[in-house]
């Protein structure tokens, strides 16, 4: 019987570079799309997910991501007085999602340094892995898909999409399988290979849920030669000796990361929002290319 995962670890240790001079002096993470930083929708799709605490994994400069997600009481005394109850529920709520932890990873030693830095807290548990930059539009949460494969395989399952064979050069892409619908057993992964020398257009997105046994590898992993330590190195030798699943997601896969991936998750999102949706289809419909 496989454990039920309860905690997630998001690292936002990262400086958020391709998004200067907008993250000289806030977090990327806290980029907003329409009127919510891509975090919460990371943090919301935990919670929905049935995760109970969100272990973050932060650097310097990053307390606005602790104050966002942090009791706001004389904002909500504010907002009250102003007779916007409902607004200052939706504030308070945001400090009740979950319960939060945060561990300062002291260098960018990469994303497995980061893992390393705050797995204490998952006492020896499956965990789930959540990278701020990778939004699932849909009707499912990518980690409650995923969640699913968990509890059927028992073992770590990285989150996958498929992008175009000429873009394949900027991810790292599977070798793997098929063992079910959207599902493949993976064999290796292969970080950023050419074209024509990659194994499959899957690519590896910002979602994982791995056991103890990948922390242990991830422990014996040495450094690449940029000096960062990489979750997807441990997967990959874990892979060649036991098994790890890639699931491709339902949903569409905005890359908050890159700046065209931001200006779609807003697009797509605003189209949606209550307050912004209609008007702005007439917008959208009236511009002229």
């Amino acid at each position: 019987m496989t454990r039920k995962i309860t905690k997630a670890i998001i690292p936002v240790a990262g400086l958020g570079t391709r998004f200067l001079p907008a993250t000289k002096a806030q977090p990327k993470e806290m980029l907003a799309v329409v009127d919510k930083p891509v975090i919460q929708f990371l943090v919301e799709e935990a919670v929905e997910s049935g995760i109970k605490e969100i272990i973050f994994v932060t650097g310097k400069n990053k307390q606005a991501i602790e104050n966002h997600f942090d009791h706001a009481p004389e904002l909500e005394a504010a907002l009250k007085e102003k007779g916007k109850h409902d607004i200052a529920e939706r504030m308070r709520s945001i400090s009740n999602l979950a319960k939060f932890s945060y561990v300062r990873q002291k260098e960018p030693k990469g994303d497995g340094d980061a893992i390393l830095t705050a797995i204490h807290l998952a006492h020896d548990e499956p965990v789930a892995i959540l990278f701020g930059d990778d939004l699932i539009w849909g009707q499912e949460p990518g980690l409650a898909q995923m969640m699913r494969v968990y509890e059927e395989y028992g073992a770590p399952v990285v989150a996958l999409a498929e992008v175009p064979r000429n873009k394949v050069h900027h991810y790292g892409i599977v070798d793997g399988e098929p063992v079910a619908n959207h599902l493949v057993k993976i064999k290796r992964l292969v970080e950023k290979p050419k074209a024509a020398d990659a194994p499959s257009n899957l690519a590896v997105i910002g979602k994982y849920i791995i056991t103890p046994e990948v922390i242990t590898e991830l422990k014996k992993a040495a450094a690449g030669p940029d000096g960062e330590l990489r979750l997807a190195h441990a997967l990959d030798h874990m892979a060649k000796k036991s098994d790890v699943y890639g699931l491709k997601l339902k949903g569409e896969w905005l890359d908050c990361g890159s700046k065209l991936g931001f200006i779609q998750a807003t697009v797509q999102f605003g189209l949606e929002h209550a307050e912004t949706g209609e008007e702005f289809k007439k917008y959208l419909k009236g511009l002229q290319f």
